[in-house]
């Protein structure tokens, strides 16, 4: 592919991105050559027709999401002194957890809301069931990893785990630290119970003295209870 055309293959998707996100699906092809800077021509040469440009979005997304699973996953997971730097300076991330994370900002920044809607509807294109497949098998296994090394809950089927991530990425505006996604990654995540727990409910204080208001001093003595 020439330089010009690929310039212009790449204006027409980030077009397409911009319009779908606005607009939904059913966004005019005529728009998307709008805001791409392109004729109506133009698009056409490169996508006949909606599903054709919808289906090269779902891929490429879903490339990219696979290429950075990938590199997150295996990157961290064969990198042992990154286990051992989290354990010196006390955290309890874990090589997979900080994997399945990073995955999960990636995911809220792209658009799976459309290829949610895409996966459900009649597309044509073989290789959009293959890739979905390869993000499913390499999301389990990064679970499958953090379960492993203790950093995520193992009483839920890594399956029902991705399933519940795909709730908190596969929706309109999701971002990585907004209430939804905060607290089921927060509920699927195992703390250290000697650091990073608080007391259990009803249990007494460490000390009684949490209990002494400041201003008594450190000779304040409870008053003898009035009849």
């Amino acid at each position: 592919m020439r330089s010009d055309a690929r310039r212009n293959r790449e204006l027409i998707v980030s077009a397409a991105l911009a319009v779908i996100a606005e607009r939904g699906s059913f966004a005019s092809m005529d728009e998307i050559a709008r805001v791409a800077g392109l004729g109506v021509g133009t698009l056409y040469r490169h996508f006949p027709d909606r599903q054709a440009l919808l289906d090269t979005i779902t891929v490429d997304t879903l490339r990219e999401l696979h290429a950075v699973g990938q590199r997150q996953g295996v990157g961290r997971l064969r990198n042992p002194e990154l286990n051992e730097l989290n354990e010196r300076n006390g955290a309890h991330a874990g090589a997979a957890w900080a994997a399945l994370r990073e995955v999960v900002d990636h995911c809220t920044h792209a658009p799976l809301t459309l290829i949610k809607t895409l996966n459900e509807s009649a597309s044509d294109e073989p290789e959009i069931a293959r890739l979905l497949a390869d993000v499913n098998e390499m999301l389990v296994g990064i679970v499958e990893a953090a379960q492993a090394e203790g950093t995520l809950r193992d009483d839920i089927a890594p399956a029902e785990v991705v399933q519940v991530i795909s709730v908190a990425v596969c929706r309109p505006g999701a971002q990585p630290d907004d209430a939804l996604t905060t607290v089921l990654m927060d509920g699927l995540r195992v703390r250290r119970p000697e650091t990073e727990a608080g007391p259990a409910p009803g249990s007494a204080p460490a000390s009684m003295s949490a209990l002494v208001p400041a201003e008594h001093g450190a000779d304040w003595t409870e008053p003898a209870p009035s009849h």
